[in-house]
């Protein structure tokens, strides 16, 4: 029997068990000429320090906007704060048809270290984003000031979080680009940004978001555009740094291969909810959601490079009007009726730490899953 799981409250466990960050029925919605966009609906997630959580699932399913709303990046964003008897959805709607000052509202929390990132001030968020939380921005490219050097960019970082002098700085920054591989350090920080690679960009972009040793990194695509190459520097990089200091990473991505690689528990996303939540074991060996079954299907694999990759039939809704129900039925095989009416909680069994958001038993997702892997297992095989 199915049972329903919370994010843990209790505050009578120790601190190293606490999550550094515990997101908790997350909504972020946004007012457009077309109407409201439900980009996140309440999404739920933590993270402990010292851990790699992967968010993946298609662009535009509410991965780097759940993000960009727990550190308040959202433009012209607002904060809602909702009794536990309300209709969330209704009355973020409500109050941004209203408003003339927001054009995007979120509700639920986020607390970082028992802080609630989304009450806190003005002053208090620029304190944490870049010192105690730093995000690497997906496109590498674009991300730098053209116009200054990557020194005074690194050197910017460090002085605003750090009470140290511009010298001290640049030396921090010198031993930050030699952190993550730039070459010839102490020349090379004084370049501009069109003077380096793509993959050298990101690598820049690495040492300026742990230039103040954050406790967590954000990474968003960190290896979108780059070869498979430089790809798999850049998470060795990320890897070998965060164990050298400990740091926790939450790594946006919609690539299962880069999951794998890099994360210890995953959440798979979907039209701005969460679908399933497990480990990265779980999630490649046991997944229980239909979803995940589509995004593992299409894997491209070496031993079947002649087969064509496994679709997930359909398009993902507009968040604008999503469907009633549950948001993947339309596109599911496994689909039922009562799929196109309820909406599936996000659910667990026995000690509940592998959570799903469907319909389906327990025996069938088992069943499906073992029919799931096994098929995968002997096309390797082949």
């Amino acid at each position: 029997m199915s049972t329903t799981v919370e994010p843990s409250t209790s505050t009578g466990s120790s601190t190293e068990d606490a999550p550094l960050l515990d997101v908790r029925d997350l909504r972020t919605y946004f007012k457009t000429e077309d109407g409201i966009v439900r980009a996140v609906d309440g999404v739920s997630f933590s993270v402990k320090a010292g851990q790699t959580l992967g968010v993946v699932g298609e662009s535009g399913c509410g991965k780097s906007v759940t993000m960009l709303s727990v550190l308040s990046l959202n433009t012209k964003a607002g904060r809602l704060a909702l009794g536990p008897e309300a209709n969330a959805g209704a009355e973020m709607e409500h109050y941004l048809l209203a408003s003339k000052k927001h054009t995007s509202l979120s509700t639920g929390s986020a607390h970082f270290r028992g802080e609630d990132l989304l009450t806190a001030s003005s002053d208090r968020l620029r304190a944490i984003r870049g010192g105690e939380i730093a995000m690497i921005f997906q496109d590498p490219m674009t991300s730098l000031n053209p116009v200054h050097t990557i020194g005074a960019q690194l050197i910017e970082a460090a002085m605003l979080h750090q009470d140290i002098t511009k010298g001290a700085a640049r030396q921090i920054a010198i031993e930050s680009l030699d952190d993550v591989g730039i070459p010839r350090a102490k020349q090379r920080i004084d370049d501009f940004p069109h003077q380096f690679s793509g993959g050298m960009r990101q690598r820049v972009m690495i040492a300026m978001a742990l230039i103040n040793e954050p406790e967590l990194l954000i990474a968003d695509e960190p290896t979108t555009a780059l070869d498979v190459t430089t790809q798999s520097q850049i998470l060795g990089l990320i890897r070998r740094l965060q164990e050298e200091r400990g740091t926790a990473v939450v790594m946006i991505t919609h690539d299962l291969g880069v999951v794998a690689e890099v994360a210890d528990e995953v959440v798979v996303m979907y039209a701005a909810r969460v679908v399933e939540r497990a480990s990265v074991f779980e999630v490649f060996e046991q997944p229980r959601h239909p979803y995940t079954w589509g995004l593992l299907g299409s894997l491209p694999r070496p031993d079947a490079v002649a087969d064509r990759l496994t679709q997930i039939q359909g398009q993902p809704p507009s968040l604008l009007n999503p469907p009633p129900g549950c948001r993947f039925a339309p596109r599911c095989t496994f689909s039922f009726g009562r799929c196109l009416e309820d909406v599936p909680e996000l659910e667990g069994s026995g000690a509940g730490s592998h959570l799903d958001a469907c319909f389906l038993t327990d025996a069938q997702k088992v069943e499906e899953a073992q029919r799931f892997v096994t098929a995968a297992a002997t096309d390797e095989s082949a």
